[in-house]
């Protein structure tokens, strides 16, 4: 599942492409996807694609009316091309352009999602989600106090979107590797300190993904068509059985939260 890396790539790739360009129609070949296409994203149709923005996992098209509610889900990829290029198996949805470029979507799984958000409004989805990671607004002391005695193993915590939205299961594992902390320790028995570090390395691990443009998923390829990379670089995930990279013990694989976790016995706590 695309991830918040690879959400941020993909925002950053189309951006350009039709950010302050008027939607001339928008085409709904398919509307049953996870929740079905509400007729009233046509309401975008001749309006100005003001902003491009992401909250957690999700894309919101501003316009002066609302916003269009765009998620990747499992297998979803947007692509902005040229309106006149062929249709293809699983082409669920255009967005057409004054330009003559479409924002396509294509889910071969169909557990994306296109919905509306009315100006002035927030969607159900959006209400209850915690802060954004690479914002002011997380910080060690939210998570420290979000934490006070929750006996929730600690990784399974800091993937709730109500307490920091974005961090999926590969990034969980990377950043409580670099802060040292086992991710079946109770989040409630995590000191400030600890909290502080792993902070940092949620961002750091974040960041460098979106900078190397996302994790190499099986699903998931950018809009300019080339997939991410940052895949060669994780030093936990994926990699069960082999050696840590830091003293050689050999990686647990385990499941918490029905997530595949891996973790170094030796090297976190």
């Amino acid at each position: 599942m695309p991830e918040l890396p690879e959400v941020e790539v993909s925002r950053l790739g189309i951006t350009p492409h039709i950010e302050g360009k008027t939607i001339t129609k928008i085409i709904v070949r398919n509307p049953n996807l996870r929740w079905l296409v509400p007729a009233d994203v046509n309401k975008a149709e001749g309006l100005v694609l003001k902003r491009v923005v992401r909250r957690a996992k999700y894309l919101l098209l501003e316009t002066d009316l609302g916003s269009i509610i765009l998620h990747l889900g499992m297998t979803g990829k947007l692509r902005v091309i040229d309106k006149s290029v062929p249709v293809i198996k699983h082409d669920h949805f255009d967005i057409e352009f004054e330009n003559g470029v479409v924002l396509r979507f294509n889910d071969s799984r169909r557990f994306g999602a296109c919905l509306w958000q009315p100006k002035g409004e927030v969607h159900e989805l959006l209400q209850k989600l915690g802060p954004e990671p690479l914002t002011e607004a997380f910080h060690d002391t939210h998570l420290f106090e979000q934490s006070r005695n929750k006996q929730v193993a600690i990784k399974n915590f800091i993937m709730d979107n109500h307490v920091v939205v974005g961090v999926g299961n590969i990034y969980a594992n990377e950043s409580l590797f670099k802060a040292g902390i086992s991710p079946k320790r109770a989040a409630g028995k995590v000191s400030k300190q600890r909290y502080q570090s792993l902070t940092q390395y949620i961002k750091q691990t974040l960041q460098a993904a979106i900078k190397q443009g996302g994790t190499t998923l099986k699903d998931f390829v950018q809009s300019d068509g080339n997939p991410g990379y940052f895949a060669q670089e994780l030093l936990v995930y994926g990699r069960g059985g082999q050696p840590c990279v830091q003293c050689g013990t050999k990686l647990d694989e385990v499941k918490i939260g029905q997530r595949t976790t891996v973790y170094c016995k030796q090297c976190q706590k």
